[in-house]
C-alpha cells in the first residue's frame, strides 16, 4: 500500500475503474466467442448478425477508451475475416 496521499487515491480509482471495465471486457469476449462459434457452424447470416452486434459493441468499448482503438480495430478485423470466410 503507498504511503504518499496522490497514490492512495490513485489505488482506489484504479479498483474503481476496473471493476466497471471487468464486465464491459467480459461481454466482449463473450461477444468474440459467439461469432467464433456461430462461424465454425457454418451459418453465415447468422454468423454476419452477431458479428455486426460484436463490432458495435467493440467499438463502444474503444469510444469509452476501456480498449485501445487499434485493438478494437484489430479484434474486428479477425472477426470479419473469420466471417467472409463462409460461403
Amino acid at each position: 500500500m503507498p504511503n504518499i496521499k496522490s497514490s492512495i487515491r490513485s489505488v482506489k480509482t484504479d479498483a474503481e475503474r476496473r471493476a466497471a471495465n471487468g464486465p464491459v471486457k467480459a461481454t466482449l469476449r463473450t461477444a468474440a466467442r459467439k461469432v467464433i462459434a456461430v462461424a465454425a457452424e457454418g451459418n453465415k447470416e447468422e454468423a454476419q448478425a452477431s458479428f455486426v452486434s460484436a463490432s458495435g459493441l467493440l467499438d463502444k468499448a474503444a469510444r469509452k477508451g476501456i480498449v485501445h482503438k487499434n485493438a478494437a480495430a484489430r479484434k474486428k478485423s479477425r472477426l470479419a475475416k473469420k466471417v467472409n470466410a463462409l460461403k
